[in-house]
This record gives structure tokens, sequence and C-alpha cells, in this order.
């Protein structure tokens, strides 16, 4: 259980720091900055990268609504879903700091929202809470399917990484206007804990949409008819 916890703490982390540091430090870099399509392209690179490299060892989940999908799908036992999402959130604020700690390192630094998510005067293009609960369930219901069925016994085991790399970068290209997109409450906690404010007033959403989502795809596999 230790390496599995590590290995979580270990692809959370890599997690917010590719996929929230390319936010943060290259999205908007003048001239040469990536934009929404580099930054959609590094968390889907960072989740692809770690599934690869330690999904052998816990699952490779690094998510807590992928963790309860799981479990409600039958693929993971409810007994380690709470040891599995402490690694996870822990992962996520160590990636954090480092990025902090790299993101105020020059003079006059200034870490505006952080990669944060948010609704309302908070999401990128003003989108109220009605529209961030409507897309992070969806999605997050989406992402947690793809993940149950490029896992199944019945897919070819190597594509697991690349479709689920994919997925998530489609995701990202979706919603980043709306919420910044989450779909993952320790990507959300992270960088809240640093901004404080509003980032954690409306962090809630952020738990509650990906794991009621999660939670949906996970019961509704079955109904594929592919449930091992």
């Amino acid at each position: 259980m230790a390496n599995r916890l590590y290995a979580e703490f270990l692809g959370t982390a890599w997690l917010v720091l590719g996929g929230c540091g390319s936010a943060v430090l290259a999205a908007a870099f003048p001239q040469l900055g990536i934009g929404f399509v580099g930054v959609a392209l590094a968390f889907g690179l960072t989740v692809l990268t770690m599934v690869y490299a330690v999904g052998g060892v816990s699952g490779g989940h690094f998510n807590p609504a992928v963790t309860v999908g799981l479990a409600a799908g039958g693929r993971f036992p409810w007994s380690e879903v709470i040891q599995y999402v402490i690694a996870q959130v822990l992962g996520g604020i160590a990636g954090a700091a480092i990025l902090y700690v790299v993101a105020t390192g020059k003079a006059g630094a200034d870490i505006g929202s952080f990669a944060t998510n948010g609704y309302g005067d908070h999401s990128p293009g003003k989108y109220g809470m009605t529209s961030a609960l409507v897309i992070e369930i969806v999605l997050s219901f989406g992402f947690v399917t793809v993940i149950l069925g490029a896992t199944d016994k019945k897919a070819h085991p190597a594509a697991a990484g690349l479709a689920i790399g994919l997925a998530l970068t489609l995701i990202h290209l979706i919603s980043i206007p709306v919420t910044n997109t989450s779909v993952n409450p320790a990507r959300s906690t992270a960088p809240a804990l640093f901004v404080g404010g509003a980032a954690l007033s409306q962090l809630w959403l952020f738990w509650v949409a990906p794991i009621v989502g999660g939670l949906i795809a996970g019961f509704a596999y079955g109904l594929l008819g592919r449930r091992d």
C-alpha cells in the first residue's frame, strides 16, 4: 500500500505541476505563449506519462473522482478510497508548492489566479454556477467512462494511457473557458490553498461535481455490458 500511495502522490504532483504550471508560466508568455491548446495538451501529457510510469503500481488514478468512479464500477475497493484521496490531495499540494516557488522567483512576481477553478466572476468566460456544475459533471462522467473502457479486460492494455491522456486533453479544450477545467478535486484544491478567497469559497463545486460525474459513470458502465 505504501508503494501505491506514493505512486498516487507522485502522479498527482506531476499533474498539478505540469498542467497548472503550463497555465501559470507558459500560457500567456509574451509572443511565445502556448495558449489554451498548449495547456490542454500539458494536462493530457501529464496523465499520459504518469499512467505509463506508475500506472502498474497504483492503477494511475491521480484524481479522487476517478478513484470513486472506479470503486462504483467495481474496479477498486471502497475500503481504500480514503487513503488514495488523501495521497492525491497531498501530491497536488506538493506540486502546487513547487510551482509557487518557481512562479514567485522573479522581481515583481504576481501569481494571479494561479490556475484556480471558478464560476461567475472567477470563470475565464464569466459562466455561472449552473454552467460550471453541468460541464464538470458531464465531463467527469465522460472521463471516468473512458478510463473504465480503456482499462477494461477486453481493451488493449498498451493503449490505455494514450486514450486517457487524449480524453483529458479534449476535456480541457472544451471547458477551460467555463471553469478553467477541474474534473479533479485534488487539482482544484492544491492551487486554491495558495490563492484563498473566492478560490476556496467556490471549491465545493469542484469536489461535488467531479465526484458526482465519476459515480454516475461507475454505476452506469455496467449498462454497456462490459462490467468485469
